[in-house]
């Protein structure tokens, strides 16, 4: 499950709002998929950049994350890397490319959205990013969260 930070929790929003503007999207390839939007976020690479990261190993984003290695050479692996830091786990890229999560579906009051419909993952983003905000959140305000600085992902 996905650790709430800041950095993942503005990722997430900005993937959506570039969605929202019209940003390319086909969920059949790589760079303009689900993950691969949030991967242009931020990673700041294109999606033609990523679609070639992606073909150097076999595999869609949720088997490419099962099978991260972080000295593997593979360029799809530094992607996934940056992923990680933000806070997200293997399984989250998994979900985010089928918009599965649990949470999130129940957050919005469905029990499935269309994973290929760039309307549901504008939807499954900003929810999942307000989900890991009131986490973060109710983090903050616990006596023992009080005094300690919450975790920022690397930049």
């Amino acid at each position: 499950m996905a650790r709430p930070t800041r950095e993942l929790i503005d990722a997430l929003r900005k993937t959506a709002q570039r969605l929202a503007e019209g940003a390319n999207y086909k969920w059949s390839h790589f760079g303009q998929c689900n993950c691969g939007h949030l991967a242009q976020t931020v990673t700041q690479l294109s999606a033609k950049e990523l679609q070639e990261a992606a073909f150097k190993r076999a595999g869609d984003w949720k088997e490419q994350a099962l099978e991260y290695c972080p000295t593997s050479g593979f360029p799809v692996d530094y992607v996934l890397m940056r992923l990680f830091e933000l806070g997200l786990a293997p399984e989250d890229i998994g979900h985010l490319e089928r918009l599965t999560d649990d949470h999130v579906l129940r957050s919005l009051g469905v029990e499935s959205l269309l994973y290929t419909r760039r309307e549901h993952v504008i939807a499954y983003l900003r929810t999942w990013a307000d989900w890991l905000q009131e986490r973060l959140n109710n983090a903050s305000d616990s006596p023992e969260d009080r005094d300690q600085e919450l975790p920022l992902a690397a930049e």
